[in-house]
């Protein structure tokens, strides 16, 4: 089966998902001290007196430090609530910390205390969140949870903190410089408290028109047909 096809069949049953209001997605992501994008190391092979400023950018060589510091955060997200959530430096989320700990201790909790038990979960395909514990738990802890084998592999399209959230998070942290990963860490908390509900609610919004595009479009790109 390839990707295209696994996308198509495993979106198909979630377009039936129409009680979005109670869907709580959850997500990871790395954040560095160092911006993604500082101009300033950019770089060009061009003959010596050549200015930067008239060279055309895709010419530039993006630079970026090696071994940037950097914060794991994990967020929780539904029409009901958001919620943030650091993971502890030099930790990695496998198959143990992701529900000993992610879950069990931190995400599950607020998700009860919001929705009592009528709320869904969704998350993406990392090993983590695929991992026997994982499901298990899952299985015993929520009201429903769709699951591995219906999440659509590969597809941050279809997730609504990868195609909504991250991006803008991330150019706001950004925005000044960050010294260390305390200052992002409050970078990071200041940012995610100005996101208003109705961003985390639009981008929920169009999780059932993309998952019904995605398999308009066979499991291939859809995101162009979104505008038309």
């Amino acid at each position: 089966m390839s990707g295209a096809d696994g996308r198509e069949l495993r979106c198909s049953p979630l377009t039936r998902q129409s009680a979005t209001d109670f869907v709580f997605v959850t997500n990871e992501k790395v954040f560095s001290v160092a911006s993604p994008d500082n101009r300033q190391n950019d770089r060009v092979y061009a003959p010596r007196d050549t200015r930067k400023r008239s060279t055309v950018a895709e010419r530039l060589l993006r630079c970026r430090p090696t071994f940037s510091k950097s914060l794991m955060v994990s967020v929780a997200v539904s029409k009901l609530s958001c919620s943030l959530f650091f993971v502890e430096l030099g930790i990695k989320v496998d198959g143990r910390y992701y529900p000993d700990v992610l879950l069990k201790q931190q995400m599950l909790p607020v998700m009860r205390h919001i929705a009592a038990d009528t709320y869904v979960l969704q998350q993406d395909s990392t090993p983590a969140h695929r991992a026997r514990d994982t499901v298990q738990l899952l299985q015993q802890e929520t009201p429903e949870v769709i699951a591995p084998d219906l999440r659509p592999p590969n597809s941050p399209d279809l997730n609504p903190v990868d195609y909504r959230l991250w991006g803008l998070i991330q150019e706001r942290v950004h925005k000044t410089a960050v010294r260390d990963t305390a200052d992002l860490k409050w970078h990071l908390i200041e940012t995610w408290l100005t996101i208003p509900q109705t961003v985390i609610d639009e981008a929920i919004d169009e999780w059932g028109p993309r998952l019904r595009a995605c398999v308009k479009a066979k499991g291939c790109h859809f995101e162009h047909s979104l505008m038309l």
